[in-house]
């Protein structure tokens, strides 16, 4: 399969760490969803893995060219790799996965659509909402509940802000304000740039493969933390109205 020279329209950008087993499931499957429907590039941002997901990765170039590869060294956190991934893509539209496989591509032509429906879709944030979790019954009923907390405070009206899978144009991202674990609040980052979230049922899988890297304790306190950093940038949020006078 040689690799195309054409700008790509879309980039899905995955971060992943120590998914050895979900690397070529997941990309075979970025690859069917996307294939006959929008000039795309895959980008796989490797936050340090320690098992043989950077082998995997590079076999899997091999087949698909239109993957790109970055590797963070040394582990920095998954929205610093979701940072990384957005950082050096080609493309104007992001859709990110998380590279678990728990998410399904197949869902990502029906976020490009309804952003394509958008006045400004350049402003507008789609948000995958998993309305049919797949997950531990405490894990879903502690996600429930940090949801809430989460709207009561930051007013983001967003139900799923957990969900890996979304769709935003790169400008916007860049523009936002980067911290650890951030990739967990881009729907109220976006409302405090002055735009807008639209929150779009998606699919939800099993893990089938690998061990999750999350516990209820190691989220709960730095949602916290994050929680009231969010809060403090949303109150001293500012939106200019710009205008051009000179301009003809």
């Amino acid at each position: 399969m040689a690799k195309s020279t054409k700008k790509p329209e879309i980039s899905v950008v995955v971060p992943v760490k120590n998914e050895e087993e979900n690397v070529l499931p997941l990309i075979e499957e970025i690859y069917k969803a996307l294939n006959d429907y929008k000039a795309f590039e895959i980008v796989y941002v490797d936050d340090g893995s320690d098992d043989n997901t950077p082998q995997v990765l590079l076999d899997a170039q091999e087949k698909f060219p239109m993957l790109e590869i970055i590797r963070h060294e040394k582990s920095c956190g998954q929205s610093q790799a979701v940072a990384t991934g957005v950082k050096h893509a080609k493309a104007d539209i992001i859709a990110t996965l998380d590279g678990d496989g728990q998410n399904d591509p197949a869902d990502i032509p029906a976020l490009i659509k309804k952003s394509e429906e958008q006045e400004n879709p350049a402003n507008v944030l789609i948000a995958g909402h998993r309305h049919k979790r797949k997950d531990s019954f405490n894990k879903r009923i502690s996600s429930k509940v940090a949801n809430k907390v989460r709207i009561a405070l930051l007013k983001d009206n967003t139900p799923d802000t957990g969900c890996g899978i979304k769709l935003f144009y790169r400008e916007a991202f860049l523009d936002m304000p980067r911290f650890n674990h951030m990739h967990r609040y881009l729907p109220a980052l976006m409302i405090r740039r002055g735009g807008e979230v639209i929150s779009v049922h998606v699919n939800h899988r099993h893990r089938e493969r690998g061990v999750s890297k999350y516990g209820f304790w190691n989220r709960f306190w730095v949602g916290i933390v994050d929680l009231l950093g969010v809060m403090w940038l949303i109150k001293r949020a500012s939106v200019p109205s710009v205008s051009f006078p000179n301009k003809k």
